[in-house]
């Protein structure tokens, strides 16, 4: 039986450096938002956490953790990789349509109410984190 949409929940999930990794996060996102009554959200957090989830794969060489929480109606898709350099978002539209590459941040900037990143301490596990937020209306 689904959760209250509106009690606040967080999951975080450490994953390798998998090309794997993509399919089960968002597998597991699946379940976690089935489970929580947020199944309209599905199809759209999908696409972003996995194009968050396959820039950390891709671009980085050592694990990625993908982070989901619940709060005052608004969903947060955050993955952390260990490369402290910014995302590359495509300069424009031409450079989405015509390169093999760089569509995933444009689409988490379509797609999403607002997305960011931000660099992580060294003292800590350094590299950055990814997030963007999904509303429920």
């Amino acid at each position: 039986m689904p959760q209250n949409a509106t009690e606040s929940w967080e999951y975080t999930i450490s994953i390798p450096n998998d090309p794997h990794a993509v399919t089960v996060c968002r597998r597991t996102l699946r379940l976690i938002l089935t489970i929580h009554g947020l199944i309209r959200l599905t199809d759209v957090a999908e696409l972003l956490a996995a194009e968050l989830i396959s820039n950390a794969v891709c671009h980085t060489k050592g694990p990625a953790a993908l982070r989901l929480r619940w709060r005052d109606g608004v969903l947060r898709i955050g993955v952390w990789d260990g490369d402290p350099e910014p995302p590359q978002l495509a300069a424009g539209l031409a450079d989405v349509a015509e390169s093999e590459s760089g569509r995933g941040l444009t689409l988490v900037q379509a797609c999403s109410d607002i997305w960011g990143w931000h660099p992580l301490p060294r003292g800590g596990n350094g590299g950055k984190y990814v997030w963007c937020d999904l509303g429920a209306a």
